[in-house]
C-alpha cells in the first residue's frame, strides 16, 4: 500500500495493472478488502485502483477528523487529482456510491462510466442496527471490547444472503477493532447525514455517461425498489438484479459480479 498525506490524513490506496484506469470505492463498514480480487482479476486490461477512505481501512483514524460524505468526496476529488486521472471508470459499493456521486455531480470531476452495486445514493439508507447506532453513537462507543466485537461481527454477518466464511468475516471486522478502531465504527456512522443524499437525487438527471446499477435481490439492508429508483432517475442507466445476493454482493455471487464488472468495462472502455 502506498498513502496520500491529504488535510493531515493519511489515504491509503494501490495500483497494479495496464489501461484504461478503473476506481474501486468502498463503503462502510467495509475496506478496500471488499474489492481486491476483483481489482487483481482485471489487472491485464485495465489500471485498477484501490482505496480506503479516511477512517476505513488501512487510512488514518483521527478522531479529530470528520468524515462525511462532503469530506471524503473532496478527499476521492483530490486522490484523483493526485493520481493525475482523466475521466476514469469508477466502480462503488454502498457509500462509495455516495461519495463517488458527489464528487461528480457536485465537484464536476469527469468519469468515463459508473458501476453501481447496493450503493448509498439516494434516500432513505440504512439499516436497523445502523439507525440504532446512529441514534446512540456515544453509548455504544464504550461498551466492552468483546460485546463490540460481537456486534460488528452479527452486522457484518447480517449484509450477506449466505453465511460468510471465517476468514472473510474476521478480516472485514479487523480494521474496526481495538483502542482506534472501535470508536472509529461508532463515528463514522454518527456522522451520516441523509442531506447529501437528498443533493445526490436531486441531481442525478445531470449525469452524462453510461451508468449500470446492480443490487443484490436478498438485500435487507437496502430493498432493491431503492436500487430500480435509483436507475430510474439516472438517464440511461440500466438496472440489473443479482439473485441469491444480499448487501454482500461481492461475497454473495463473486462470479456473477465479476462477470457484470468485464462485460461493463469492456463494453464502455471500447
Amino acid at each position: 500500500m502506498e498513502t496520500f498525506d491529504w488535510r493531515g490524513r493519511r489515504i491509503a490506496w494501490e495500483a497494479a495493472g495496464s489501461g484504461p484506469a478503473v476506481v474501486f470505492c468502498h463503503g462502510t463498514p467495509w475496506s478496500s478488502w471488499l474489492w481486491r480480487q476483483f481489482a487483481e482479476a482485471l489487472t491485464g486490461d485495465f489500471t485498477v485502483y484501490l482505496w480506503d477512505m479516511p477512517g476505513y481501512g488501512r487510512s488514518s483514524k483521527d478522531p479529530a477528523h470528520a468524515v462525511d460524505f462532503g469530506v471524503q468526496a473532496e478527499a476521492f476529488q483530490a486522490l484523483l487529482a493526485h493520481w493525475e486521472l482523466d475521466r476514469p471508470h469508477v466502480v462503488a459499493h454502498d457509500y462509495g456510491g455516495a461519495v463517488s456521486l458527489r464528487t461528480t455531480l457536485v465537484h464536476g470531476v469527469p468519469y468515463a462510466s459508473l458501476l453501481l452495486a447496493d450503493v448509498v445514493a439516494i434516500p432513505p439508507a440504512g439499516s436497523p442496527f445502523f439507525r440504532l447506532v446512529k441514534q446512540h453513537p456515544d453509548v455504544l462507543a464504550q461498551v466492552p471490547p468483546y460485546i463490540h466485537e460481537a456486534l460488528v461481527r452479527a452486522y457484518i454477518g447480517n449484509a450477506s444472503f449466505r453465511q460468510l466464511r471465517e476468514a472473510d468475516l474476521a478480516s472485514l471486522t479487523a480494521p474496526w477493532l481495538g483502542e482506534e478502531g472501535q470508536p472509529a465504527f461508532y463515528r463514522q456512522i454518527a456522522a451520516y447525514d441523509e442531506s447529501y443524499l437528498a443533493t445526490n437525487e436531486d441531481r442525478l438527471g445531470r449525469l452524462d455517461l453510461p451508468v449500470r446499477v446492480l443490487w443484490g435481490a436478498e438485500d435487507t439492508w437496502i430493498p432493491t425498489t431503492t436500487g430500480e429508483r435509483l436507475a430510474a432517475a439516472i438517464p440511461g442507466a440500466t438496472f440489473a438484479q443479482v439473485e441469491k445476493a444480499g448487501h454482500l454482493i461481492q461475497l454473495d455471487a463473486p462470479v456473477r459480479l465479476a462477470t457484470e464488472l468485464r462485460s461493463w468495462l469492456t463494453h464502455v472502455a471500447g
